[in-house]
């Protein structure tokens, strides 16, 4: 009786052993990085090297647990080992240098930075556009993208000619000051602005200079102590400039939302964007019931 005792309680310790090795596998692989701490590549790199790290921990531990178990097996592991360390080392990774650029692109390449600059110049530059606003009300519109422009239609006569190789910009700007969108065409080739139409009612996605500019209302309004006050909880500082904060966000649309408040109903008309933030590698800040009305320049609470 004894006997069957002693083996009895070998059984429940080597399960309960390999139950808590099991259990710290697990532990490693469920628990994630510090997810949002560090908003570098870098840190993201070194917070996956540092996940790895632990799972190899404890993928050890577990095969010792299972070379004791089999002797000769973890013998012959080992061995199979000690011949991969003795092999040739991989040789470097080789970087390629991405190919230079010129300064036009051809057909339906992308746009390069050249024409980028040039045709943003050129639309900023237009007849009429430093009677416009920007998002924080200076002089001229704001620039929101651009982007190739598809090729003219084929006119009766032929005009353009398929395949002429010209290339064209299509220029997104918006007037604070009417709020309309601008959208302006620009012949590369020739430097001229050959197209300018302008929309009330649309509104495509925010320029992260809009979502700065939302930020910045955000910190001088009242209902931006909320924001302070978790940034000094979260830091121990004082929260002086939107630089201390990674952002993002969208438009608000109103179609969207089940309760709009009176101060929002002409968002879609007026522009209006939602942000979420956080600390630099650091703690979420939710801010996503402060709601920007760019056009107004006012913030409202929702929800």
């Amino acid at each position: 009786m004894y006997e069957i005792a002693r083996r009895h309680l070998g059984k429940v310790v080597a399960g309960a052993a390999m139950a808590v090795t099991g259990t710290a596998v697990a532990v490693a692989i469920s628990l994630p990085g510090p997810a949002g701490a560090d908003d570098t590549p870098g840190g993201r790199a070194a917070a996956g090297a540092g996940t790895a790290g632990t799972v190899g921990a404890a993928g050890t531990a577990g095969s010792a647990g299972a070379s004791a178990a089999t002797g000769q097996g973890g013998a012959d592991g080992a061995q199979g080992g000690d011949a991969q360390a003795q092999g040739a080392a991989p040789p470097p990774a080789t970087v390629v240098p991405a190919a230079a650029e010129g300064e036009k692109g051809v057909g339906s390449d992308p746009l390069t930075d050249d024409e980028l600059t040039r045709a943003e110049t050129l639309a900023l530059t237009a007849p009429g556009a430093a009677a416009q606003q920007n998002v924080e009300g200076g002089r001229g519109p704001q620039h929101l993208g651009t982007v190739l422009a598809d090729p003219p239609p084929v006119s009766d006569r032929g005009d353009p000619q398929p395949g002429d190789g010209t290339r064209r910009a299509e220029v997104r700007l918006y007037d604070y000051g009417r709020d309309e969108l601008i959208t302006r065409t620009v012949n590369l080739a020739t430097g001229k602005v050959e197209k300018s139409v302008a929309q009330r009612g649309v509104q495509p996605s925010a320029h992260p200079e809009e979502l700065r500019e939302a930020l910045e209302l955000i910190l001088a309004s009242p209902l931006g102590k909320g924001v302070k006050e978790d940034y000094e909880d979260a830091t121990g500082k004082e929260l002086t400039s939107t630089a201390q904060l990674w952002f993002n966000g969208d438009l608000y649309r109103t179609y969207r939302e089940a309760n709009v408040p009176a101060q929002l109903t002409r968002c879609g008309e007026h522009r209006c964007v939602r942000l979420v933030t956080k600390v630099l590698n650091g703690a979420w800040i939710d801010t996503r019931d402060l709601i920007v009305d760019l056009s107004a320049r006012t913030v409202t609470r929702v929800g």
